[in-house]
């Protein structure tokens, strides 16, 4: 096992919370007109696809590429590397199949408020599990970003973040309407957070002992899979249902140009 202190643990795991309390913000800012307008909802879901992406497939995947190079030579490094890719993309991939549609994350439902007080509790609570299901392994996947270094994690932590707002919002909107409560509003969202910080402690307690550099590589290999497809499954085609596909576009390539200046200040 590669040394780790104790310092670098305890970063990791506080961006991990950080990133997910994106839906602690979400619900508050439920409570302001400009949460549920169109066209914030559809920047801010653009731009995380656009860092994921481009930190995915520019930075992740080549740092994992030449960490096995070194560890198993240059071509078994670049086929394992791959593997891992589209094994992250599996295990996400078969969380999303698993959650019934109805209460997915991803099959977006922007009319959610709009539901029978009788029903709207019930919706709210069950998308708030649904999107600590799915929120699990995101946990997991900025707490390895985050042990790599805070170039790479700081861009994914506001991504996940910014990503989290608005399922924050789907969760606090129908527990409102049948509630009255914005205490209990902003509880549930919480709760679908707090998986964020759980994955990262799962890995804590289930990976750090076996830890070393291959390891690593074939861990970064897997997040970038994961955010790739939490990208073009999730937040494109949510940010496109909001009918702004310029507003999407500009915002995804503001979010890469920032990444690459990120690294490259670095």
């Amino acid at each position: 096992m590669e040394d780790i202190s104790t310092q670098a643990l305890l970063i990791a795991l506080l961006m991990t919370t950080i990133a997910g309390m994106g839906t602690g913000i979400g619900a508050l800012l439920s409570l302001l007109p400009m949460a549920r307008d169109a066209r914030f909802l559809s920047g801010a879901l653009g731009f995380s696809a656009g860092v994921m992406l481009y930190v995915s497939f520019l930075d992740l995947m080549p740092e994992a590429i030449a960490e096995l190079g070194e560890a198993w030579g240059e071509r078994p490094g670049q086929i394992y590397s791959v593997i891992a890719f589209f094994i992250g993309i599996a295990i996400i991939a078969l969380i999303d199949f698993l959650v019934p549609e109805n209460s997915n994350p991803h099959e977006y439902d922007h009319h959610v408020g709009d539901t029978h007080p009788s029903r709207s509790k019930r919706a709210g609570i069950m998308l708030a599990l649904a999107i600590g299901i799915h929120n699990f392994p995101e946990g997991i996947a900025t707490f390895i970003s985050a042990l790599d270094g805070m170039t790479i994690a700081i861009p994914i932590v506001v991504a996940i973040m910014l990503h989290n707002i608005p399922e924050g919002i789907a969760v606090s909107v129908p527990v409102y309407n049948a509630t009255g409560s914005h205490r209990k509003a902003f509880l549930w969202s919480i709760i679908s957070g707090l998986a964020e910080p759980l994955g990262a402690i799962v890995a804590i307690l289930f990976l750090l002992p076996f830890w070393s550099p291959a390891i690593n590589a074939l861990l970064l290999a897997g997040v970038a899979g994961i955010m790739v497809y939490i990208a073009v499954d999730e937040l494109l085609p949510g940010a496109e249902s909001y009918g702004h596909h310029h507003t999407t576009i500009s915002w995804l390539i503001l979010g890469m140009a920032l990444m690459a200046l990120s690294i490259l200040l670095v």
